[in-house]
């Protein structure tokens, strides 16, 4: 029974297989036919369920062979230098599904008694010569556009060399134009910060907000300088205005409560009205819990102290000196610690209150500390804004 239900479901696959690739066949979709029928080729090629790919494939072969050929001398005949990478990969579409069937030769087709036909063609002149042309038309073009005055250009023709260099290693000066091409399709980026407060932001701050490489923004068109290099001629500004900062002083608030409790504090035995004690079936004493009410006086203390910074980023185009936007951006970190002290008995207390007797009066920290503290907030703030408003759209 398991025997019969395996072979229906292998049959059942196999027609679904052969009605994909005959909906291909008939929709156009040649290579698609193409590798369906090679799969399925693979394994038992000469299995009579097999024989319909066999058929198929022979048929798209043909069809895909034709179409591509008569599509490489349209593009010829129109002689435009556009059409070369066309034909470039056309030619190595064309050797590469010949690769692809000649592992499955021969093809045997059982009706017609004979092998399948496939018609191959030693395309090795034709690619190389359509790639030397390609190769050509892609280092002129790339010349002339580095040639202009638009990073656009640049980044086109930054795209077009790394293309040549995958197809033809080692073409000409391509490496130098590559880098000639990246560096002028760049958007240079000058960071600074400005202090418009009366207070001193900490050196390690500031070099920690203008350190765009721990930023992980990854943009393949910018460039962010917080120094700014020789021989570059920057496009834009980022500037971090820090307009106020406010520290708040430091504060200890303290308060004091009283808590009771009714604990165990050991056994007893249980008496009754009279003042005798209980006895249970064996003549024992009957022992119960020992409750009584406890008592402690709870001190508590809280230290405070709060930094806020108030500022905004500047976009400015260093081109044309104009101001193109401006974010708002503001932060805040809190210095607390909260401690406790008790007289008199522990238990009184709830036991999630244990904590805080375990901690104890803290230095507060400097303002300059204070400030340095709302360093991660600044810079994640920063990094969002940067990353919503982007200065170039590619």
């Amino acid at each position: 029974m398991r025997k019969i239900t395996f072979l229906f479901s292998f049959f059942i696959l196999i027609s679904c297989g052969v009605k994909e690739t005959e909906s291909m066949l008939s929709s156009g979709d040649y290579d698609g036919a193409i590798d369906n029928a090679a799969n399925a080729l693979r394994t038992n090629k000469n299995k009579k369920g097999k024989q319909p790919y066999i058929y198929m494939l022979e048929e798209a072969y043909a069809k895909a062979q034709e179409r591509d050929l008569r599509q490489i001398d349209l593009l010829i005949k129109d002689a435009n230098p556009r059409n070369l990478e066309q034909v470039f990969t056309t030619y190595h579409k064309l050797n590469d599904r010949q690769e692809k069937i000649r592992p499955l030769l021969p093809l045997r087709m059982m009706k017609d008694n004979r092998e399948a036909k496939f018609l191959f063609q030693d395309y090795s002149e034709q690619i190389v010569n359509s790639k030397n042309a390609l190769s050509k038309y892609l280092y002129d073009n790339t010349k002339a556009l580095l040639a202009t005055k638009e990073k656009s250009n640049f980044r086109r023709a930054y795209d077009d060399l790394l293309y040549l260099e995958q197809i033809n290693p080692g073409y000409k000066d391509v490496q130098k134009l590559t880098k000639e091409a990246l560096f002028k399709g760049t958007d240079f980026v000058s960071v600074s910060l400005r202090n418009e407060t009366n207070m001193v932001i900490p050196a390690q701050l500031e070099a920690d907000l203008l350190d765009f490489s721990t930023y992980g923004l990854n943009e393949k068109w910018v460039a962010y300088h917080s120094n700014k290099q020789k021989g570059i001629d920057y496009d834009y500004g980022i500037v971090l205005n820090f307009r106020q900062i406010n520290i708040s002083p430091e504060q200890v608030k303290e308060k004091e409560f009283e808590k009771e409790k009714l604990v165990k504090v050991g056994l007893k035995k249980l008496l009754d009205s009279r003042g005798h004690a209980v006895k249970d079936s064996l003549g024992k004493d009957v022992m119960v819990d020992d409750m009584r009410t406890v008592k402690s006086s709870v001190y508590e203390f809280k230290q405070m102290k709060a930094c806020q910074v108030a500022g905004k980023v500047d976009y400015v185009n260093l081109k044309t000196n104009q101001l193109l936007q401006t974010f708002p951006l503001a932060s805040e970190f809190i210095f607390e610690n909260q401690y406790a002290t008790y007289r008199g008995d522990k238990r009184a207390v709830d036991a999630e209150y244990y904590t805080y007797f375990d901690h104890k009066v803290l230095p507060f920290p400097s303002n300059e500390q204070m400030v340095f503290d709302t360093g991660e907030d600044v810079k994640a703030k920063l990094k969002d804004i940067i990353t919503r408003n982007r200065l170039r759209r590619e």
